[in-house]
C-alpha cells in the first residue's frame, strides 16, 4: 500500500506548491474512517482510495481532486457525514464527495431503476463540477483492475456497466487511454474465450514481425528529418478489444484484418502536420477511403488528428495519426488536459479548476438538458447510452452548419439535432438536393434540408427509427403531449356537458379554482384526468359548487327517466361530424354492432377511449340512459365520390348441404360486399347458423346484400344483427 509521503511525492512532481496539509489531513481522515474494513482481495479497504488518488496524479490534477479521491467512499461506506467533511475540508470538497456517493435508500421496483437513478445523480454532480467524473472514472478503473476478486455474478454486472456506460463516457470526454483500459478489462470478463484467442494470435504475429514496428518508426523518423521536420514517432499493436470490435463490425476474421499496427507522429505545429502528411503520402501508397481530417473538423470530444492508412514495408497496412503535442495531450487525457497551471500571488503555483469550455463538456451539458425534460431515470439511462457511442458522421445544413451524428443516424436524428421544433414539424427531407425518405441513413458530407409543416406532430413510430437519445426523448415527449391533449379535449366535453345538465355556468376561472381542491397541477391536467376516467365530472362539479351540489344530493333521489332515442343527426343543429370531432378526439364504431351511413347514429363519450358511434336502435345504449352528459349528436360526413366501407354484422341460417357456404360468399362478393370474418354459431343436421362480419358502403348497400342472400335457395333466414 502506498505510503503518505509517496503520495505527496507524486503530487509534488507536477505541482511543487501543493497543499500538503490538505492532502495529509485527507489521508489520515480516510484511513481512520475506513479502519479495519477490507476489500474482496483481503487488502485493507483504504488501499482502494489511495490507488484512485494515484491514478489521478498521473492526470496531474489539483489538490482538491486528489483529496476527494482519498475521501470518495467515506460517506457511502463509513459513519462520515457531509456536514463533518464540510467542517474539516470545506464545502467544495464536501460537495464533490457527496456527488460520488450512491443513493442507498431508494424505493424502486428494480435494480435497473436503482442503477438509473444513481447514474442520474452522478451526471447531475458531474455537470456541476467535472472533477466528479474524473474521480469516478479513476474509481471504476481501479475496481476493474481488481475485479478478479469479485464474486462471478457481480463481476459480470460490473463489467457490463463498464462496457455500456463508463468506457464510452470516458471516450466522450476524450480520455482515450482510460477508455481503452476500461473496455479491455471488461472484455476480458465478458468474453474470456475471445480475449484469449485474440491475445494468442497477437503473440504469434508479434513473433513473426518482431522488428516491423521498429523498422517503420526508424524509416519514418529518418524521412521526416531529411525534410527538415523533428517528430516523435511511436507505434503499437491494436488492443484485443479494438480488434474484436472491428471483426464484429466488418464481419471479418482475424486473418482478414490488415491494419493491426498503428503509428502516431507528434510534431510542433499544425503546419507540420500537413507537411508530414505530404511526406507519408509520397513515400507509401495510400489506401483509398481511409483518410480523415479531424483537425479541420474536430470530433465532439475535442479530438483532433489527421488519420491515414498506407501500405508500408512488407506490404503491411499501417494506420497513422498525425497531431501536435497539444492535440496529443487532449487525445490521451481528454477533458483532464484542460487543467491549467496558473500563477497565484506569492509565487505559488496551483492547478486551476478544469475549464468547461470544451466541446466534450458542452455535450455533457446537453445530456443534462435531456434529463431536465422530465424523462424517468430508466429512459434517461437508455438515451444516455445511445448518446455515448460516438462513431460519427458529419453532415451539413443548407447554410453550412456542421451537425455531428452517430453512425447509422437518419434524417429524423438530423432534424432533432438542429432543433427540437425542427424535428417535431419535420415531414420530409432532401439529401444532397434530392427528396429522400425520412428514414434515410446519412453519410459523411451529406447536405440535409428538412421539409417542415406546422400541422405536423411526430408519429410515435419514429421513436423506433431514431438513433440518437435526443430524438427519441423528444418524440416520446411529443407523443405524450399529443395523448394528453387528446384526453384533455375529451375531458372538456364531459365536464361541459355535466355542467350544462346541472344548469351551472362554467368558466376558466371556475376550473382554476377546482384545480387545487382536486390535487391537479393545472387545468389541462384536470381535464386530462377526467378524459382518462381518473376523475368523474361530478368530482369537478362538486369542487366548483360544493354547497349547491351537496344540497342536490341531499334531496330524495328520483328515478332516472328512460332515455328516448335521440333524433337523427340531420334533424339536429350544430351536430359534430364523425370525422374531425372537435378536439381531435379518437372516434370508433361499436365493436359489437357497427354502424353504416343511413343509420341514425349517436356518439357516446368514453373516458380514456374517445367517442364510440352506435346506431340509435342499438340495445347497448340502454346502459347510458342516465348519463346524458356523455351523449353527442353526430352526423355522417361521407365523400360520395369515394365512399369508404363501414363495419356491420348479419346473421344467416342456411341449409346444411355441400356448397352452401360457397353460394353465400359468392352472393356477397357479387354485391360488392367485403367479408371480414365468419363465425359458426350452431350446426345441425338440416341447418347451420352463422354470424358474418361485413364491410359495406351504406344502409342501401347492406339491404341489397341481405335481399340477395334471401333469394338464394339454400338460405332460410338472413338479417342484420341488432338491426
Amino acid at each position: 500500500m502506498m505510503r503518505q509521503y509517496e503520495l505527496l511525492e507524486r503530487v509534488n512532481r507536477y505541482n511543487p506548491a501543493a497543499d500538503e496539509a490538505l492532502l495529509n489531513k485527507a489521508y489520515v481522515y480516510a484511513m481512520h474512517k475506513h479502519g479495519t474494513q477490507v476489500r474482496a482481495s483481503g487488502d485493507p479497504y483504504f488501499s482502494h482510495p489511495l490507488e484512485v488518488a494515484a491514478i489521478l496524479t498521473d492526470l496531474r490534477l489539483d489538490d482538491a481532486t486528489i483529496a476527494v479521491a482519498l475521501l470518495h467512499d467515506t460517506i457511502e461506506d463509513t459513519d462520515a457525514t457531509r456536514a463533518e467533511i464540510d467542517e474539516m475540508f470545506g464545502p467544495e470538497i464536501g460537495k464533490l464527495v457527496e456527488g460520488l456517493t450512491k443513493i442507498k435508500r431508494l424505493d424502486l421496483v428494480s435494480t435497473r431503476a436503482k442503477q438509473a437513478e444513481n447514474f442520474r445523480k452522478l451526471l447531475l454532480a458531474i455537470a456541476d463540477d467535472v472533477r466528479v467524473l474524473l474521480v469516478k472514472l479513476a474509481d471504476r478503473l481501479h475496481n476493474m483492475r481488481t475485479i478478479r476478486y469479485v464474486p462471478p455474478h457481480k463481476r459480470i454486472a460490473v463489467a457490463e456497466e463498464t462496457m455500456e456506460i463508463y468506457g464510452p463516457l470516458a471516450g466522450r470526454m476524450g480520455m482515450q487511454e482510460v477508455r481503452e483500459e476500461l473496455e479491455e478489462l471488461a472484455f476480458r470478463v465478458l468474453n474470456p474465450e475471445a480475449y484469449e484467442a485474440i491475445t494468442a494470435r497477437l503473440e504469434n504475429m508479434r513473433t513473426r514481425n518482431a522488428s516491423l514496428i521498429q523498422d517503420i518508426e526508424s524509416d519514418l523518423t529518418t524521412r521526416l528529418a531529411e525534410n527538415g521536420m523533428q517528430a516523435r514517432v511511436s507505434g503499437r499493436e491494436k488492443r484485443p478489444y479494438s480488434i474484436f470490435r472491428k471483426m464484429q463490425r466488418k464481419s471479418v476474421s482475424f486473418e482478414q484484418l490488415s491494419d493491426l499496427y498503428g503509428f502516431r507522429v507528434v510534431v510542433d505545429t499544425i503546419d507540420d502536420c500537413y507537411r508530414v502528411l505530404g511526406v507519408i503520402h509520397t513515400t507509401w501508397p495510400t489506401v483509398p477511403g481511409r483518410f480523415k481530417d479531424y483537425i479541420s473538423t474536430p470530433k465532439q470530444n475535442d479530438y483532433r488528428s489527421i488519420h491515414t492508412t498506407v501500405v508500408g514495408p512488407s506490404r503491411q497496412r499501417v494506420e497513422l495519426q498525425i497531431r501536435t503535442r497539444g492535440m496529443h495531450r487532449v487525445a490521451e487525457y481528454g477533458i483532464a488536459a484542460h487543467a491549467l497551471y496558473t500563477d497565484r500571488e506569492g509565487g505559488g503555483r496551483n492547478i486551476a479548476r478544469l475549464t468547461a469550455d470544451s466541446r466534450a463538456y458542452e455535450w455533457l451539458r446537453h445530456t443534462i438538458d435531456l434529463l431536465s425534460e422530465g424523462d424517468n431515470p430508466e429512459e434517461f439511462l437508455e438515451n444516455t447510452k445511445l448518446e455515448l457511442f460516438h462513431d460519427q458522421v458529419f453532415c451539413f445544413t443548407p447554410k453550412g452548419r456542421l451537425i455531428a451524428l452517430p453512425r447509422g443516424a437518419t434524417a429524423i436524428d438530423f432534424a432533432y439535432a438542429v432543433h427540437t421544433d425542427v424535428g417535431n414539424t419535420c415531414v420530409g427531407c432532401k439529401v444532397n438536393g434530392r427528396i429522400m425518405p425520412i428514414m434515410t441513413e446519412l453519410k459523411n458530407g451529406d447536405e440535409v434540408e428538412i421539409i417542415r409543416s406546422k400541422a405536423q406532430t411526430p408519429p410515435a413510430a419514429w421513436e423506433a427509427l431514431a438513433v440518437t437519445g435526443k430524438a427519441r426523448a423528444a418524440i416520446r415527449r411529443a407523443t405524450r403531449e399529443a395523448v394528453r391533449q387528446q384526453y384533455s379535449g375529451l375531458g372538456r366535453h364531459i365536464v361541459e356537458r355535466a355542467f350544462q345538465r346541472s344548469g351551472k355556468p362554467l368558466g376558466t376561472e371556475d376550473l382554476e379554482h377546482a384545480v387545487s381542491r382536486l390535487g391537479q397541477p393545472g387545468v389541462e391536467d384536470l381535464l386530462s384526468a377526467v378524459g382518462r376516467g381518473e376523475l368523474s365530472s361530478n368530482d369537478v362539479l362538486r369542487a366548483v359548487y360544493p354547497i349547491d351540489v351537496a344540497e342536490t344530493e341531499a334531496r330524495p333521489a328520483k328515478k332516472a327517466p328512460v332515455r328516448k332515442p335521440k333524433p337523427a343527426a340531420s334533424e339536429q343543429g350544430g351536430s359534430l361530424p364523425i370525422r374531425g370531432i372537435e378536439g381531435d378526439l379518437p372516434v370508433r364504431f361499436s365493436p359489437d354492432v357497427g354502424a353504416v351511413p343511413g343509420d341514425r347514429i349517436v356518439g357516446i363519450l368514453m373516458p380514456g377511449e374517445g367517442v364510440t358511434i352506435y346506431p340509435i336502435q342499438s340495445p347497448a345504449l340502454k346502459e347510458f340512459d342516465d348519463q346524458s352528459e356523455r351523449w353527442i349528436d353526430v352526423r355522417w360526413d361521407i365523400d360520395e365520390s369515394d365512399p369508404p366501407r363501414f363495419p356491420t354484422q348479419i346473421s344467416v341460417a342456411a341449409i346444411n348441404e355441400p356448397g352452401s357456404l360457397a353460394q353465400i360468399t359468392q352472393a356477397i362478393s357479387e354485391a360488392d360486399g367485403n367479408i371480414d370474418n365468419i363465425k359458426m354459431l350452431a350446426r345441425g343436421n338440416d341447418f347451420h347458423e352463422m354470424i358474418i362480419d361485413l364491410e359495406v358502403h351504406d344502409l342501401k348497400h347492406l339491404t341489397r346484400i341481405i335481399q340477395g342472400l334471401r333469394a338464394l335457395p339454400v338460405i332460410s333466414e338472413a338479417q342484420r344483427v341488432n338491426g
